[in-house]
């Protein structure tokens, strides 16, 4: 069995677009980062509040055909407040990035420890639509890693629920869907959410009434509502 999701739907989710955040200029404090990671030249957006003491860290993961400043941008408010740095690379639409990508972000996070001072045990992962679709591949087969998923706008695939026995511990996973998604239909989530629940993970699944797959019209009250339940959560072994 394959290791990650197979990438069904790429074309449908760039679809998403990269939304309202698109061509945004990037906010002060936030800078843009070189690295190579899996034999991959990648660049990342970067934020960090206060490098004098370990925050926690979130990777944000972006949707297919859109842009780091799109997710990057929602959750400045919340990372200047709480002290939370920001590590949010460029995501290109191939086929091939996700059989890397796991391995490429942890390597992306490691890059931005040695300019911040993260807290290793509290670095979190989220993605929207394609970006949580990696979240995913990421929250499972680096779960030794991340301390817990947050996502908006997609799931797992039921034929990849192998992924979810390759995990080395049961890290907390914060699931939002909208109830009028048409792009990731919100049936995806909750069966995602029952089978998780079903092998022992903490899950905090919420619908939004009304939504559709656009992150951004509900993007503050996601982040809050996220980040307040999973900052308080462990990993299970």
């Amino acid at each position: 069995m394959r290791t990650t999701q197979c990438l069904m739907g790429w074309l449908l989710l760039a679809l998403a677009g990269p939304g309202a955040a698109e061509g945004q200029a990037i906010q002060p404090g936030v800078s843009i980062r070189s690295v190579e990671c899996v034999h991959r030249p990648t660049r990342y957006q970067f934020y960090d509040p206060d490098s004098t003491r370990a925050l926690p860290a979130i990777l944000l993961l972006h949707g297919a055909g859109g842009e780091p400043n799109d997710v990057m941008q929602p959750w400045l408010k919340l990372a200047r407040k709480k002290g939370v740095v920001l590590v949010a690379p460029e995501i290109p639409l191939e086929r091939s990035y996700e059989a890397t990508a796991p391995a490429l972000f942890r390597c992306v996070m490691e890059h931005a420890r040695l300019s911040a001072s993260i807290d290793s045990s509290r670095i979190y992962l989220f993605g929207y639509s394609m970006g949580g679709y990696l979240a995913f591949d990421a929250a499972m087969l680096q779960s030794e890693y991340f301390a817990g998923a947050m996502v908006y706008a997609n799931g797992i695939e039921e034929e990849y629920y192998g992924i979810v026995d390759r995990a080395v511990r049961k890290i907390p996973v914060a699931l939002y869907g909208g109830s009028q998604d048409q792009v990731y239909p919100i049936q995806g989530e909750r069966r995602s959410r029952d089978y998780l629940v079903r092998r022992g993970f903490t899950v905090r699944y919420r619908e939004l009434e009304g939504q559709d797959h656009s992150y951004w019209p509900s993007a503050d009250w996601i982040n809050r509502d996220a980040w307040a339940w999973i900052s308080t959560r462990r990993p299970m072994p």
